[in-house]
């Protein structure tokens, strides 16, 4: 899932923000994970170098529990010597975004799953370079397709303790946390500076954003909505909309970064499950703004897989998220607003 079509629109925050007391300083942290970037700011309660330093090393410490825990990319991870090895002992983090990615399935009735790893293999969008693709691969490949093939079990230690252990039914039958980690991450340290007790942050990871309290303007956080079409790479350099956020996620999943033609024919990133083909419709791109970042994560790329007719019934039927929805209509871009979307669209 491509979510890098976001732009922060702080207004380029600093270090001492215009008309900041000095106690009241907003800071930035940037950086890079999961092969991708991050940018976080916050107002910590106390303006020093050391509490800046003492909440980066908080989140350097998350970012590095998280990669070698669910990222698939790290030869070291329990993501990986579970697909790979077989190892069924998980730890929290893990166990985090399986249960996560199980709610998700359920709710969107299998388009969301977690467990279509060998397809996005197979398509050249996982952890292995795809190759030729045909029906008959497909096939083979649907058979352990599925979250009903995995259980959760625990196994008593010799010290008393529960360990974690997730069961599948087949060697096959592999876990792919890419379209739900980063806004698990986001969220994770979100909840570490809240603990830290910080009222005023924004946090971004590879585009899943949480953020909480007001920005140093004192008013709502807004990001900026890139302009879904092919070529735009910089995010930031072309505008669709600006969304406005308070204490919520938001996450958005486009098409238009993440793909790669095929015999003249575009390939998207955005599979079907059930099908087991890259999805072909008219909806460039969904952000979703829901109470928390792994929610927005999920359902970004569930509406992505529907296309935009279907997305729009679930999202006016679903109380607990909001969306802006970018869709092609001939040659222009339409904006579609679900009621409660706090949002200005800047174009067509």
């Amino acid at each position: 899932m491509s979510k890098d079509n976001l732009f922060i629109l702080a207004a380029a925050i600093i270090m001492a923000c215009a008309g900041c007391t000095p106690d009241k300083r907003y800071y930035t942290i940037d950086g890079t994970t999961q092969g991708t970037t991050f940018h976080i700011v916050f107002q910590p309660q106390i303006s020093s170098d050391s509490s800046f330093a003492a909440v980066r090393d908080s989140v350097n410490a998350i970012l590095e529990r998280i990669d070698f825990s669910v990222s698939g990319y790290n030869k070291e991870s329990v993501l990986t010597a579970f697909n790979e090895e077989g190892n069924p002992h998980v730890d929290k983090i893990f166990l985090d975004n399986f249960l996560a990615s199980v709610k998700m399935a359920e709710e969107s009735l299998g388009m969301f799953d977690a467990s279509a790893a060998p397809l996005f293999d197979l398509w050249g969008f996982g952890f292995r370079t795809g190759t030729e693709v045909t029906q008959a691969m497909i096939d083979s490949v649907l058979q352990f397709v599925g979250m009903d093939h995995f259980h959760v079990d625990s196994l008593k230690a010799g010290d008393g303790s529960d360990s974690i252990l997730i069961q599948r039914d087949d060697p096959r039958c592999r876990l792919n946390f890419n379209a739900i980690a980063q806004g698990y991450t986001s969220d994770l340290i979100a909840a570490k500076f809240s603990e830290m007790g910080m009222e005023n942050f924004l946090v971004e990871v590879g585009g899943e954003v949480y953020a909480r309290g007001v920005n140093p303007k004192g008013k709502f956080w807004n990001v900026g909505i890139d302009r879904p079409v092919d070529g735009n790479n910089s995010p930031g350099k072309d505008i669709q909309a600006v969304v406005h956020i308070q204490n919520q996620g938001l996450v958005t999943s486009g098409d238009y970064r993440k793909f790669y033609i095929k015999d003249g024919k575009k390939i998207s990133h955005s599979i079907n499950p059930k099908t087991g083909y890259p999805v072909e419709h008219n909806l460039l791109s969904a952000t979703v703004v829901a109470p928390d970042a792994t929610i927005a994560d999920g359902y970004a790329t569930y509406l992505m897989v529907l296309g935009f007719d279907k997305a729009r019934e679930v999202v006016e039927s679903n109380e607990k998220i909001e969306a802006l929805l970018i869709f092609s209509d001939g040659d222009s871009l339409k904006v579609w607003m679900s009621e409660g979307m706090d949002a200005i669209s800047t174009g067509e």
